[in-house]
């Protein structure tokens, strides 16, 4: 689904991905985990399409297709979702309407029919249950006077009215208490499928013990320096990453 090879990009002439190689198939979970500025964060945003990082070496390819020649836009129709490591507020949209016009958008790009109203509604009830998000939140605008945990939960509600092909998870963890993170994360596993794939992005293994990772990478100086199964978090968690870092030097 994702193959990403020797990616290098740079933000204000510093160049932060330094080669990163990376295979994710359909059915995966996969983690990344790294010390603060190894370039997790920069890695999605790329991906996203973010134009303040520009990529100066490498290919990416998403359902066989180039996706650093695709809008932010044409992205998104295609399948791909970012959940932000903190999330933004947009005043005066409604959460209902910001919905309803990104799933009708995507269901335009795949040449199907626009949902009715009362399917939208319907549609919105069925997947508001998956993250046990409070209905009185999807009539405000987006993320306003929302605290962190909804903000986050509000992420995973909109990943699962989006039901993206490749979910890309910055960092979803930071600043949950436990019992949002059980929430966020469970919300999170029951949305995999076979068809679809997701990429997390976290500094603590706790998440992982919701949301079970095929494949578990070690980020660090812009590089994929250590790939293994689920046990290697456990072994971060115990070690930290100085025992990985020190063979990698």
């Amino acid at each position: 689904m994702l193959e990403v090879r020797n990616l290098h990009a740079v933000v204000d002439g510093k160049e932060i991905l330094k080669g990163i190689d990376l295979s994710v198939g359909a059915g995966e979970v996969h983690a990344i985990m790294g010390p603060n500025g190894s370039g997790k964060s920069t890695f999605a945003s790329v991906l996203a399409g973010n134009e303040k990082f520009e990529v100066t070496e490498g290919e990416v390819l998403f359902d066989g297709e180039n996706l650093l020649e695709m809008s932010i836009e044409d992205r998104a129709r295609a399948g791909l979702f970012l959940g932000f490591q903190y999330p933004v507020e947009i005043p005066g949209v409604s959460m209902a309407n910001f919905l309803k016009y990104a799933l009708n958008e995507k269901r335009k790009y795949r040449g199907e029919e626009p949902l009715s109203s009362a399917e939208f509604l319907r549609t919105m009830r069925e997947k508001a249950k998956i993250v046990e998000i409070d209905g009185k939140l999807t009539g405000r605008s987006v993320n306003e006077g929302f605290s962190g945990g909804e903000k986050k939960r509000n992420e995973i509600f909109q990943m699962a009215m989006l039901e993206p092909r490749l979910a890309v998870l910055d960092e979803t963890d930071s600043g949950l208490d436990i019992d949002a993170l059980r929430i966020v994360a469970t919300g999170v596993a029951r949305l995999k499928r076979p068809d679809n794939a997701t990429v997390v992005i976290t500094h603590y293994q706790r998440l992982l013990d919701y949301i079970v990772p095929d494949v578990v990478h070690v980020l660090y100086d812009g590089r994929i320096i250590h790939t293994a199964g689920r046990e290697l978090a456990l072994k971060l968690e115990e070690q930290g990453y100085d025992w990985l870092i020190n063979q990698y030097r």
